[in-house]
């Protein structure tokens, strides 16, 4: 079958072998061939690839095993969907901890790429709250993990890149909500000085917050929302929103992602959400999964994809390093509605290779213009670098090895965990297998 990820740049042949989720025995690839744990293909790039080799597609492999109704204590097969915890278990009272900014994750996915949502200064990221999993090695051997349990193949794994093993099965802890509505704000700000403002008088009082930039404003205009779930369900709508039927039907010629369309969609959206600006109650859905809402978004990019680059620079310096990538975007001309800032806290992260680190992250779609694009990225590569900051393998297409070993500088250290059976584009990219 071909197989291509999310980005859209291309997709190539693979093996497929489906997990039975009831069968303990795993269909195993020819021999020479590597293979590769695949859950719902929504990461951007290449981590979710293996050309000319096979994937373990997981996504059958969903079934629920236990739930603690007192405790939130969720015990599930790797396959089995965040958007499914959610929806089931919100009206119980119960939520994921930690969600990334789609729910169509596979609880798998969402810890071999360590996945990060809008309140990582309060929650950290999604592995702080694995309580154990159950790792599946070509070799036949299964080894239970966790943070007080084989504690260095857990940090191996989780972040890992899908490149330990198949995470088979997972106990995560929930957090108790009084059901599914926030509490929201948005406030417009026109200057990267007033979002650093508002990130800063934000972390004490609220657990959500990120921020939609306009990538082609010199001065740093954009929108910044926070939320808090609500203390109980006193005036709330009666009713779940219905999801909104909105689709790209079709893969245009040519990307509606262009100069012209950007400049104008951005300076409306702006400014009708600054109009509108203020308190509301919201449904975590369209807070939470904002895309979602338009079935096959990545289409607008037309036949050639997207990239985004998402990337993290300390605080210390960090500013800087934000508004000078923000002004290299600017002068290409290049860029996407679709841009978000917001801040990491320090809390840390228990993988090796985790993404999350104190600091700022920036995270914007490109059009695939070719060698235009790729030049850009190798200015905002330098700056990230010089920053010492990383990018956001989950997101990534084309990292350069050397900012890779040098943004993960615990990459070494993973190494020995890693199965040989098990391989991707990326590795073979980034780690040379």
């Amino acid at each position: 079958m071909r197989v291509g990820s999310w980005g859209g740049l291309g997709a190539e042949p693979h093996e497929a072998l489906p997990l039975d989720g009831l069968s303990s025995a795993l269909p195993l690839p020819a021999a020479g061939q590597t293979i590769l744990p695949h859950g719902l293909g929504r990461s951007y790039g290449d981590v979710c690839l293996n050309p000319g080799g096979a994937l373990w597609l997981t996504a059958s492999a969903d079934h629920w095993l236990d739930f603690d109704a007192d405790t939130g204590l969720l015990t599930c097969q790797a396959g089995a969907l965040l958007g499914d915890i959610q929806r089931l278990l919100a009206p119980r009272g119960w939520m994921l901890p930690v969600t990334p900014g789609t729910q169509f994750v596979t609880v798998g996915g969402a810890i071999a790429n360590d996945v990060h949502g809008k309140n990582h200064h309060v929650a950290g990221s999604f592995g702080n709250h694995v309580r154990s999993l159950v790792l599946r090695r070509t070799d036949g051997r299964r080894i239970v993990c966790g943070p007080d349990q084989e504690a260095d193949w857990f940090r191996a794994t989780v972040g890992g890149l899908g490149l330990t093993g198949l995470i088979a099965q997972a106990t995560l802890q929930l957090r108790r909500v009084a059901g599914p509505w926030l509490d929201t704000e948005t406030i417009a700000f026109d200057t990267l000085d007033r979002f650093h403002a508002l990130a800063a008088e934000s972390e004490a009082g609220w657990e959500y917050t990120v921020s939609w930039i306009d990538c082609l404003d010199r001065r740093g205009r954009g929108l910044f929302m926070r939320a808090n779930h609500r203390g109980d369900d006193a005036d709330v709508p009666r009713h779940t929103p219905r999801q909104s039927g909105l689709a790209m039907p079709i893969t245009p010629p040519l990307s509606l992602v262009n100069t012209v369309s950007l400049r104008g969609f951005n300076a409306l959206y702006y400014h009708a959400h600054r109009l509108r600006a203020g308190r509301a109650v919201s449904h975590y859905r369209p807070f939470f999964y904002p895309l979602d809402g338009i079935a096959h978004w990545n289409r607008m990019y037309g036949p050639r994809g997207f990239y985004q680059y998402q990337c993290v620079v300390p605080f210390e310096g960090g500013e800087r390093s934000i508004a000078d990538m923000l002004s290299q975007i600017a002068q290409s001309g290049q860029g996407s509605f679709l841009a978000v800032l917001k801040t990491f806290g320090h809390r840390p992260s228990l993988g090796l290779l985790s993404f999350p680190r104190p600091g700022i992250t920036l995270a914007l779609d490109f059009p695939n213009q070719g060698e235009k694009t790729l030049r850009l990225f190798d200015r905002l590569d330098a700056i990230v670098g010089a920053a010492g900051g990383r990018i956001y393998p989950a997101k990534d297409a084309r990292m350069p090895a050397g900012l890779f070993q040098s943004g993960y500088p615990q990459w070494a250290q993973m190494q020995p965990y890693r199965d040989p059976g098990i391989s991707s584009t990326m590795s073979r990219r980034l780690l040379g297998s």
